[in-house]
């Protein structure tokens, strides 16, 4: 289907475009498409007829019985515009019926033409119709759309309040967990530093080691006033004033040109000793007496208040750390004084050399039962003693000088080692029944080249003869003395020559825990033998020293040790007897 219409008038123009209308409506183009056609195409005719000259209108469409189309509508200008560039004009428009299509002739009666453009207009009509009901479902969404965005805004306003708790939650609990784990952190370092503090008993060391726990986390510098340890060759060192106050009051004391607004410390006025460095000065008081004063100065500006709170609590600490430390020294050398006391001087006797060596246990009292010992019988007989009383303290020192004085007064009335062991079980028993004790005897007899001894519950004696081997004298001993069994302790001999040496010794020496008492007894065996008979003969002294050291590599002892060396020089033959007034004794070394 195809129909032209020329143009070149406004009735011409009208004629077109009723035709066009009709065809549309017959082609079954919707009416808002028939109505946009008809607007596009009333403004092209009006511009034609504006530029003048005749015009070229024409419509193509699907042939009838196609299946759906489109409706094309052409608009050409005449020679002289297409001429002067002016484009065609096209448009198309959907046709869903392609049934018969009437005529597109409009009759040039004016009536007719009036009837037929008040009819075009239907789809004016109808469209703005549309558009009213399109208007109103417009007004609808506008308001639907209006209340859920304001459902949206108060939506958004509850999430965004939500939003500002959890960031204030989230906040809160970052807080938490830091003041949480900043205070986990000062405990811990409050629990590891009392250890260190507390590991000591020797007051120095935990001076020392003050500095080194505090410096540089909570501290720049570190100052340690103890009120009598003032260095008497130099004279007192100045201290700053907050340090003085602190020690008259017993309170700390802030020293700075700024308020510290630590709890529990009072405020003073900067040091005269440096005004720009605070301080913080901590009274050392104890239930007894107040020690000194510990002095810091911050790493940064000021203390955290917790900070400060944290060091005044590890200078309750360290001050009592000190003050144990301090008992323990003054007990100790009260302790070491009676122990050394209790010991005698080894006697000097020709052709036979005596060494002694005893050595505080280094942890704990420092003082014990074990004790040696060596004298002169009537007979003029030589007995030399080695013993350990069960325990440590004041009580096992008493029992063993106890036992040495009993020893000796039964020494008066002759006997032989076995003997002599015997009535110290019975003594011991009887004296202090929950009291035990181990002891080895020797005993050398002028004239006589044999070896008497016996043994009490203690490490065998070890015997070095002069070609180097080396003998432990394990022979049966006796039980322990004390113990509640009656005994009969036997005498043991072994012949001697010229360069042999006796050891005698307590557990100490040789016994660990790690390792028991065998090993100990083989290692002093082994050091006894490794020296040679001229040695023992020009240094037993030195000899001694040199078993221990191998034997003691360790740095601490729980125990106390004893070690008694008796060398034969020269001759087998000790001197005959002498009044007690001639027989002399040298200090013990």
């Amino acid at each position: 289907m195809t129909r032209t219409w020329q143009v070149s008038t406004v009735t011409d123009a009208a004629r077109a475009r009723i035709a066009v209308a009709r065809l549309a409506t017959a082609c079954g183009v919707p009416a808002l498409d028939r109505t946009r056609l008809a607007t596009d195409l009333s403004a092209r005719l009006r511009q034609c007829l504006t530029k003048g000259g005749t015009w070229r209108l024409t419509l193509q469409g699907p042939s009838p019985g196609a299946d759906g189309g489109l409706l094309h509508l052409t608009l050409t200008p005449d020679r002289e515009a297409s001429a002067a560039g002016e484009p065609p004009w096209r448009t198309s428009v959907p046709c869903p019926e392609t049934g018969q299509v009437p005529d597109g002739d409009v009759p040039d009666d004016p009536a007719v033409l009036a009837e037929a453009l008040l009819g075009a207009d239907e789809d004016t009509a109808l469209t703005l119709e549309k558009l009213a009901e399109q208007e109103e479902l417009v007004a609808f969404h506008r308001e639907e759309l209006h209340q859920t965005n304001q459902g949206v805004l108060v939506l958004h306003a509850e999430l965004d309040a939500a939003g500002r708790a959890q960031r204030e939650a989230f906040a809160a609990e970052r807080k938490a967990r830091t003041e949480a784990e900043d205070a986990r952190r000062r405990l811990t370092f409050l629990a590891d530093a009392s250890a260190v503090l507390n590991a000591s008993l020797n007051h120095e060391e935990i001076v020392r080691r003050l500095p080194d726990l505090l410096v540089p986390r909570y501290a720049d510098s570190v100052d340690v006033w103890l009120f009598d340890q003032e260095d008497e060759r130099h004279g007192s060192a100045p201290h700053a004033a907050a340090a003085v106050f602190a020690a008259r009051t017993g309170r700390p004391q802030y020293a700075a040109d700024h308020p510290g607004r630590l709890p529990g410390v009072d405020d003073q006025p900067p040091s005269a000793l440096n005004p720009k460095r605070p301080l913080l000065c901590v009274p050392l008081t104890t239930r007894r007496a107040p020690l000194g004063v510990l002095t810091l100065s911050p790493p940064g500006e000021r203390w955290d208040p917790d900070d400060a709170v944290m060091l005044i609590e590890l200078t309750r600490r360290a001050s009592i750390a000190l003050d144990n430390a301090l008992r323990f020294e003054h007990n100790r050398d009260i302790a070491e004084t009676l122990q050394r006391a209790l010991l005698t001087d080894l006697p000097t006797t020709p052709g036979l050399a005596l060494a002694a060596r005893y050595l505080p246990a280094t942890r704990g009292m420092n003082i014990g039962g074990d004790w040696y010992d060596a004298f002169r019988q009537p007979d003029g007989s030589l007995i030399t003693v080695i013993g350990d009383v069960t325990g440590h303290g004041l009580h096992a020192a008493v029992m063993m000088s106890q036992l040495r004085t009993a020893l000796r007064a039964y020494a008066v009335d002759g006997g032989s080692p076995g003997r002599l062991l015997t009535r110290l079980h019975m003594f011991l028993h009887h004296l202090q029944p929950d009291l035990y004790a181990t002891a080895v005897i020797a005993r050398f007899r002028p004239g006589d080249p044999t070896l008497t001894w016996a043994s009490a519950g203690h490490p065998p004696p070890v015997l070095r003869l002069p070609d180097g081997e080396v003998r432990i004298l394990d022979a049966k001993p006796g039980a322990m003395l004390g113990i509640p069994l009656r005994q009969e302790i036997g005498d043991h001999t072994v012949r001697l020559a010229p360069g042999s040496t006796l050891a005698l010794y307590t557990d100490g020496l040789v016994e660990r825990r790690e390792r028991g008492i065998d090993p100990g007894i083989q290692r002093l065996a082994a050091a006894l033998g490794s020296f040679g008979s001229a040695e023992l003969d020009t240094d037993l002294e030195g000899s001694a020293d040199r078993i221990l050291d191998p034997l003691l590599s360790d740095s601490e002892r729980d125990d106390d040790v004893c070690l008694l060396l008796s060398h034969i020089t020269g001759t087998a033959e000790l001197p005959a007897a002498r009044p007690s007034s001639e027989v002399t004794s040298r200090p013990r070394p």
